[in-house]
């Protein structure tokens, strides 16, 4: 069975750091590219990073000023999202995705891709 589960969200204070990770089973991470996408309140969605199958990095964003890195580790199958300095605006629901066209390459965050069901993370005092 394909599946993506995210874990490690929760409730931190403003300044903390949090690791969110994305374990996938069926698939593996060595033949597949792990994108991060994050929902928050009122906003669209929006893509924050690609960790290619190949351990590539690629960053989508500015907003996180160098907050997040994405990295991943073969042995486990799992990928990593590591926030440092949150914010209160970095609340939202964070998601990782495989794109279901060809793994290899990035999500773009079609509907139709690979998706975990999420982890929220919400930062307040």
């Amino acid at each position: 069975q394909l599946q993506l589960v995210e874990s490690g969200g929760g409730l931190v204070q403003p300044g903390g750091s949090l690791r969110v990770s994305c374990t996938a089973s069926g698939f593996s991470l060595e033949d597949n590219s792990i994108t991060w996408f994050r929902q928050t309140p009122g906003k669209e969605r929006e893509r924050i990073s690609c960790i290619g199958y190949s351990g590539g990095f690629t960053h989508y964003v500015a907003f996180d000023e160098g907050r997040y890195t994405s990295s991943k580790d073969n042995a486990q199958n799992t990928a990593f999202l590591q926030m440092r300095n949150l914010k209160p605006e970095d609340t939202g629901v964070y998601y990782c995705a495989i794109n279901s066209e060809d793994g290899r390459r990035c999500s773009k965050g079609k509907e139709d891709d690979y998706w975990g069901q999420g982890t929220q993370v919400t930062v307040s005092s």
